[in-house]
């Protein structure tokens, strides 16, 4: 077993008008090391191509997932999915991407724009077999993973940005690649890259798209420990154990709280070294402790990180601000969403006697749901998350 691990992210808009996406985007996780992708562009637009996209991708995927074979997926989609009483197609277009073992990607695609592979930065033009299932034409690859490879997966959307406007014929294929070789090099995540993508297309479309457009992309990458030390613990004989446990992990150190970073500062005997200077005006300021990555105020900071966290699940507007500031709260979150793919959480139970006056508005069990939001956050970004609770 390699020392790989996937980031996966996507983006959609729909078409111009349309409160519905026709496409769709399933991801199934069959272990800690295998995962099923599908993207599916439902015939039309609207809710019709709604319902034809979702039901053939979370079908294909939960098959996939069960280990049955790509031709029985196919005659189930063909035989579960009504056919448009217009143009007699029985379902939507499709593209899988199995990632099997964090070693090998299998690649089927049928009538969605074919998958791109960046390695090494550039443009990989990768080995297809055609394969004939109940007259349909599907496009099989077999593929070995190398740290760093990009894989785009599209619906059609995108090459047809600007149709008519911009461009007379689409954007074109190889377009896109440069568009995307050049983004390659600044490390961006998955979810990033996607939403990069799919912004240009919008942009193309003149903000009115002419149809959905879905962008997503996995990309292979070495796992990155990180560590978050979060509130001192509910019995203060813990603390040493806690310190200890804390800093024997590998990876990069966060710790969340003036208690706690005292505490830590004490146990690593070196001195804490504050800052009054406010970098953002809502986020207080970061603290310098030497053995540690990063040092911020507790639950203001990890507030706006929750925040911050779930705009990034969605439509990730808010990434120009965390990406560019150095406020604690931004800085957690360049580590947490671009950094770090195995997080392991240290909670202490104490009650933070500051916050037992009557006129703040935070108490115990909000830091808790804080931390149960993050975490959950996380996870849905496809970070494997530990959480320790003293």
């Amino acid at each position: 077993m390699n020392n790989l691990c996937s980031d996966i992210g996507y983006k959609s808009i729909n078409h111009y008008g349309e409160s519905l996406c026709g496409d769709h985007i399933e991801i199934v996780e069959i272990d800690d090391n295998s995962t099923v992708i599908v993207l599916s562009d439902g015939l039309g637009s609207g809710v019709k191509a709604s319902i034809l996209s979702t039901l053939t991708s979370k079908i294909i995927s939960t098959m996939m997932a069960e280990g049955l074979p790509i031709e029985e997926c196919v005659s189930t989609i063909a035989a579960t999915l009504p056919v448009c009483s217009e143009r007699g197609v029985a379902y939507s277009t499709f593209t899988i991407i199995h990632i099997i073992n964090n070693e090998t990607a299998e690649i089927f695609q049928y009538d969605n724009p074919h998958v791109i592979l960046l390695r090494n930065e550039i443009n990989y033009e990768y080995p297809q077999t055609e394969l004939n299932i109940d007259g349909k034409k599907i496009y099989k690859s077999v593929i070995p993973l190398y740290e760093n490879d990009v894989f785009i997966a599209m619906s059609d959307g995108c090459p047809h940005a600007g149709v008519g406007t911009t461009y007379n014929f689409g954007w074109k294929r190889e377009e896109i690649i440069s568009f995307m070789e050049a983004l390659i090099p600044a490390g961006y995540t998955a979810k990033n890259l996607s939403t990069m993508l799919v912004e240009e297309c919008n942009k193309l479309y003149g903000f009115q798209p002419g149809d959905d457009a879905t962008a997503c992309v996995i990309k292979i990458r070495k796992r990155e420990p990180m560590n978050i030390l979060f509130g001192p613990p509910s019995n203060p004989d813990d603390c040493n154990r806690m310190m200890s446990l804390f800093f024997s992990k590998q990876g990069k150190h966060i710790i969340c709280g003036g208690t706690t970073s005292s505490i830590a500062a004490k146990y690593l005997n070196k001195p804490l070294k504050t800052s009054l200077i406010f970098e953002q005006s809502d986020i207080p300021p970061t603290a310098e402790l030497e053995s540690v990555d990063l040092v911020t105020e507790g639950v203001i900071t990890i507030n706006r990180v929750v925040e911050y966290a779930k705009d990034y699940l969605g439509e990730n507007n808010f990434y120009e601000h965390w990406n560019i500031k150095h406020d604690g709260a931004s800085l957690i979150s360049r580590m947490l969403f671009e950094e770090a793919t195995d997080i392991n959480f240290f909670v202490g139970r104490a009650i933070n006697p500051a916050h037992q006056n009557p006129d703040l508005p935070i108490t115990f069990s909000i830091k808790m749901n804080l931390v149960d939001e993050l975490s959950d956050a996380l996870k849905k970004m496809g970070k494997k998350i530990k959480v320790i609770y003293f």
